[in-house]
């Protein structure tokens, strides 16, 4: 019966999937999806259990000083408590008797105006608006104001029927501090700012409207990028009957995996809540996932034998269970496999009726973690062609919007790569969702720091009470993921060389192997050596420059790591960080394959950039050619992580007075700098390309040696300066790029032909620009959900009058739109521009502007973008909302 149930239940919402998808675009983003998803999730809510979007409709002050004479220590013997459930090894906390200190703070409570407070949705980040230059903020933290004490508040509205049920808060990560009130009563909250968690809200809930209070509190010096500032990822109220499976209450495991078959594990964590002994029966089903709505679809592939469970109040039981799937489509990376997902379906009835029906999502695939042949994934080795990447999403912040992740990974991705590290803390659980669904390898990390400060306010300060509970919380909730293939217990850590290094990660791998036993632990270090403790305790070896040498050194760390850990895997965990400002070309240029960035070595401190002829690193780091060369020498290393994919918000080195950094491959505004170019030569050595740089409008340079450097894809190239060879040149050994350092700058043309094998193989060209004539608008994407969430990233280049783009022009472009739709924010990647971010109007930078803009939620219709320049004609695209 309650099989048949299900599929009465599925079927219904398959139907309500389906009409959605009917009446919207086929180019509903993965936010839409995951909407429908939600839709569907709750046409099952008769079952008992309801995840409800509690993104809308909040109120919201900042404090630059505190309102309320809270704290976390005064707060911290209430909070502590919600920790019990992810403490194994450490002491349970209590909580205490009587009312806490906080309850009659003004701000908690239902008869409290707030009316004058700003009216928002979630997510919301409340520093990225600016204004810049922030009081006590660094150039670090983005010089943002990320400080204070915010309040959010919010009414939640329940039913009769709802207080029958079990009702949880779940906050995806709130930075920092949190503590969670419901009509007046601390309810708990989560100091680290990076972890989801879940509060229990059932005592405090009443019929009719009910007053959720959160507070934030978030200090200077207590980072060493932009953390961000509020609710910045999705909130969820979660109603469920009081028997039902657990907070991250599934673990899937997969073994004997091959073409032909593979055996599937699944544990199953049932919990009473109620206050009588229920007897329950618990099943789960075996589905393909559809590719398009992440749903399950077409009939069971296979079924895991029933069992019954008497469950006692306050009690949780784990059933475990294994079932074979015969010819499993697996999950792997591009550009050889395919990322299939399956979805566990599980089922706990009382008699006939199902109470919970709970979906777990999963992946099928075998890894080998060699330490000669690198990773091994379903039989085909995977070159780790990786990079790290912070949490912010350029202009709109820490915010997290699915949209503009997903965005960011198809950029990725065009380039080659193919693993993602979330350096340094645990991602958005939407990120995730996305590197399962497009085939992205995950090196998912936690910490930054251990016992020892970074900043004054860092990790460091919660370490003691909170390492346990922050792991494994943090493990429960992405163990599923077949895209996580590692697990990071910390990035330079302090200790790495002391026997202390060593002690503090045999406690934390230890309880990782306690919660997951698939996946390797590892650390990124930067100056221990392969005989440390703590490279003794660690199952995968990752090393941050010292792997190529650092700086300009090629005294490679590899051997002596291999040497002392023979049966380990190695890889970069991080590499590079090489500098450029997109678009900037600064003379002379060095000779070498690299070379650290200063004044007169790439860097131009006026104007704040850096060179963009991809040559110049910091003072540890290397140039990408560098880095490639040390890594074709070793060929037992898995790969690398790069520093970093995309620009960031904070950390602007070399030059702390601007505001985001230099390091990205990609520019904060999402525009491909030329490195893009040399990292997609050797990670899609498949794909004819060649690009030239620099470009070639240089009306002061006119006789003047101007090298001109490609890259490509193919192994030998020849260049023409306004018609004429200067040169075929073959890629010499160690080489990563075609360099022509003797070209005398003559406006025209620059053309390049490249060959691969002895066969023409791709082609480039730049030509001497004029002057802007016009603005040239596009947009990444003219079909965009309605649903509030959804984004169209409008660029405009400043062309002349054949349609090149102008490299150096700075003209200052106003966007404005009509429909029903907002522009969210304007970038142009330049890291020294203070204009905030929600500005309509900015300045070209290199010759382009960006323009995010967001559809209104339950809008439908066409949204004009304009653009105006002075003394440029206007420009429109259309955008269609649905």
């Amino acid at each position: 019966m309650a099989n048949s149930l299900l599929g009465r239940f599925r079927a219904f919402a398959l139907l309500v999937v389906g009409v959605l998808l009917f009446v919207i675009t086929q180019s509903a983003t993965a936010r839409a999806l995951s909407e429908l998803r939600e839709e569907a999730e709750n046409a099952q809510a008769a079952a008992g259990r309801e995840r409800i979007s509690l993104n809308a409709d909040w109120r919201f002050s900042r404090f630059t000083s505190n309102p309320d004479s809270l704290s976390y220590n005064t707060l911290k013997n209430w909070i502590l408590p919600i920790a019990n459930d992810f403490i194994r090894q450490g002491t349970q906390h209590p909580r205490p008797s009587g009312t806490p200190p906080a309850n009659n703070v003004d701000y908690a409570h239902a008869d409290f105006d707030d009316s004058a407070w700003e009216a928002l949705d979630l997510p919301h980040d409340w520093a990225v608006k600016g204004p810049f230059n922030s009081p006590g903020i660094s150039g670090g933290m983005g010089r943002l104001p990320v400080n204070g004490v915010g309040w959010y508040r919010k009414t939640v509205t329940l039913a009769k029927e709802d207080l029958e049920k079990t009702i949880y808060l779940d906050i995806d990560g709130a930075m920092s501090y949190s503590a969670v009130w419901l009509n007046g009563n601390l309810t708990g909250g989560w100091p680290f700012g990076y972890n989801s968690f879940r509060l229990d809200m059932t005592r405090f809930a009443k019929e009719g409207e009910n007053q959720l209070a959160i507070r934030l509190d978030n200090a200077v010096d207590s980072s060493r990028w932009y953390p961000g500032a509020g609710i910045y990822r999705n909130v969820w109220l979660v109603k469920v009957h009081p028997v039902h499976v657990h907070q991250y209450g599934t673990y899937v495991s997969t073994s004997k995996v091959s073409a032909q078959s593979a055996t599937v594990n699944l544990a199953v964590e049932v919990g009473n809540t109620g206050s009588t002994r229920q007897e329950v029966n618990v099943e789960s089903e075996v589905y393909l996932a559809d590719p398009a709505t992440g749903k399950p679809t077409g009939e069971a592939v296979a079924t895991f034998a029933a069992e019954s469970l008497s469950l006692l109040q306050s009690v949780r039981q784990t059933v475990n269970g294994s079932v074979t799937i015969e010819n499993p489509q697996l999950w792997g990376p591009a550009p050889n496999q395919k990322p299939n997902m399956y979805i566990a379906v599980t089922t706990v009835s009382v008699g006939d009726t199902a109470i919970d029906i709970y979906e777990t999502p999963f992946g099928i695939r075998s890894i080998i973690y060699d330490a000669n042949k690198g990773l091994i994934i379903n039989d085909e080795a995977v070159y780790v062609q990786g990079v790290c990447n912070h949490h912010d999403l350029g202009s709109i912040g820490a915010a997290f919007n699915t949209r503009a992740a997903e965005r960011q990974l198809e950029i990725l991705g065009e380039m080659g790569t193919n693993a993602l590290r979330t350096s340094h803390n645990p991602p958005a659980p939407e990120l995730l969702e996305l590197a399962d669904r497009m085939g992205f390898l995950v090196y998912d990390e936690i910490f930054d720091a251990w016992t020892t400060q970074k900043t004054r306010n860092d990790y460091h300060l919660l370490f003691s009470d909170w390492h346990e509970p922050d792991l494994r919380s943090f493990i429960r909730r992405d163990r599923n993921h077949p895209s996580v293939i590692a697990w990071g217990i910390g990035n330079e850590i302090p200790e790495q060389s002391s026997s202390q290094g060593g002690a503090i990660a045999r406690e934390l791998r230890d309880i990782i192997r306690s919660e997951d036993l698939t996946r390797p632990v590892t650390a990124a270090m930067n100056n221990a050596n392969g005989n440390t403790a703590l490279a003794g305790v660690l199952d995968l070896e990752g090393l941050n420059y010292q792997g190529e040498g650092q700086g300009t050194s090629n005294n490679s760390a590899f051997p002596g790591f291999h040497s002392a850990q023979p049966n380990k895997m190695i890889w970069t965990s991080e590499s590079s960080s090489v500098l450029s400002t997109r678009g900037t070309y600064i003379f002379p240029v060095t000779m070498a394959d690299s070379a650290t960035v200063g004044t007169g070595s790439g860097g131009n401190p006026g104007s704040s950039q850096v060179s963009a002829y991809e040559l110049y690193a910091t003072s540890w780091g290397s140039s990408p050619d560098k880095v490639f060369r040390g890594q074709d020498k070793y060929d037992y290393v898995a790969g690398e992580f790069v520093w970093t994919g995309f620009d960031y918000i904070g950390e602007p080195t070399p030059y702390d007075s601007s505001r985001s950094s230099y390091f990205g491959i990609v520019d904060m505004a999402g525009f491909k700098k030329d490195r893009f170019y040399l990292y997609q030569s050797r990670w899609r050595a498949d794909l004819p390309m060649a690009h030239i740089l620099p470009h070639w409008t240089w009306p002061d340079r006119v006789g003047q040696v101007t090298p001109v450097h490609v890259f490509t894809s193919g192994d030998e190239a020849e260049l023409f300066v306004n018609g004429k060879s200067a040169g075929r040149k073959k890629r010499a050994p160690e080489t990563y790029r075609f360099r022509w350092d003797d070209v005398e700058y003559a406006p025209g043309e620059l053309h390049v032909v490249t060959y691969k094998a002895g066969k023409e193989w791709a082609t480039d060209t730049k030509k001497t620009a004029g002057a802007a004539a016009n603005l040239k608008i596009s947009a990444d994407r003219t079909d965009v959900a309605g649903n509030g969430h959804d984004l169209s990233f409008v660029s405009i280049a400043i062309v002349d009058g054949d349609g090149n783009t102008v490299p150096q022009a700075s003209n200052n472009v106003t966007f404005s739109i009509t429909g029903p739709g907002k522009i969210l924010s304007t970038d142009n990647g330049n890291p020294a521009d203070f204009t905030v971010f929600p500005s309509p109007s900015r300045k070209a930078f290199s010759g382009l502007v960006l323009a995010i803009v967001q559809a209104n939620a339950g809008a439908s219709g066409d949204i004009v973008v304009s653009a105006s320049s002075p003394d440029l004609p206007n420009a429109s695209v259309t955008l269609h909302s649905s």
